[in-house]
């Protein structure tokens, strides 16, 4: 019978690494990490959510706001796609014209 050859064992070490975890990667090192300071947070949201949703006035401005936000980033984005849309009829002519006459 043959004899087989062992070969060495090889170790891995597994080591994580950081990844990009997005955008709210760093909320965490922003945001208080005691106890008492997490609860004085939590209490200041609070209160600002209490008085925005019962308050009848500034209810009505945040979502004026809101909408205004929406109408202008609907306007850029229509914006960017009519732009997009020249420039690929640009490239088309471009491509269609003869090369010596460029």
């Amino acid at each position: 019978m043959a004899k087989k050859k062992q070969g060495k064992k090889q170790k891995f070490n597994v080591v994580a690494t950081p990844q990009n975890q997005g955008v709210f990667a760093t909320l965490g090192k922003a945001l208080p990490k005691k106890g008492r300071d997490q609860l004085l947070l939590g209490l200041v949201i609070g209160a600002t959510a209490a008085y925005v949703f019962g308050n009848e006035e500034a209810r009505a401005k945040l979502i004026k706001a809101g909408i205004a936000l929406y109408t202008g980033l609907a306007g850029g984005v229509e914006e960017l796609r009519e732009q997009f849309a020249d420039i690929q009829a640009e490239l088309a002519t471009q491509a269609g014209q003869d090369p010596a006459t460029s």
